[in-house]
Formats: structure tokens, sequence, C-alpha cells
């Protein structure tokens, strides 16, 4: 199955057996800073780093980024859905989700 685009910031993530396409763009951004309950992306990526991110942090990442990525669900739907990989692989795209982001042009997976 199909990661996404890198180079476009994409990352793939089944969500009820359906493959969605999560990208953090400058609208999901804002939408991620507005909802961050403290602090701000800088911070965020930081917990990232650090592997001290909670599960609030990738779920709203990973709203954000589906968003993003054109899908029109809400925080309310991710929490009765079943993601393929689970909680493991939620937290990885999102963990992918900001490499791509910030990444530099010609490192579009930022190490990963």
């Amino acid at each position: 199955m199909s990661a996404g685009n890198p180079w476009a910031g994409e990352a793939a993530l089944v969500i009820d057996g359906k493959r969605q396409i999560a990208k953090l763009t400058l609208g999901a951004l804002a939408e991620l800073e507005a909802s961050l309950a403290a602090g701000t992306l800088v911070e965020l990526i930081e917990r990232f780093e650090r592997g001290q991110f909670s599960t609030r942090d990738v779920l709203t990442l990973i709203v954000a980024g589906l968003r993003g990525g054109g899908w029109r669900g809400t925080t309310a739907d991710l929490l009765s859905a079943d993601i393929g990989g689970g909680p493991v692989e939620a937290a990885r795209v999102a963990g992918v989700l900001l490499a791509r982001a910030f990444a530099v042009p010609g490192d579009r997976d930022g190490g990963l």
C-alpha cells in the first residue's frame, strides 16, 4: 500500500478500512495550532522529537492532517474509528506528517 506522496508532504492512514491521505497544509497547521490545548507548534515538534507526545497530540495531528488531505470528519469521528495498525501506526503517521511538513527541500522524509 502506498504511503502517500512524500514530495507533497503526504502520509497515508487506513481508517475503517479505507485509505486516507493526510497532509499538513497551511490551513491544517493553523487548525492544529488553534486546537492545541497549550503550547506552540514548536513545542509539539519538540515533544515528538523527545518521544514525549501524548495521545491527544497524536489525535490532534492526525485530524489536522486528514483535514488537510480533504477528509471532512471530526475528532469525534476518529474516537470510534478503527485505525489500521492501531495507536502505534497513528503515532508513526503523526510523526511523519510533522517531519514532512517542516523538512527542507530535498529531504522530504525528514530523515525517516
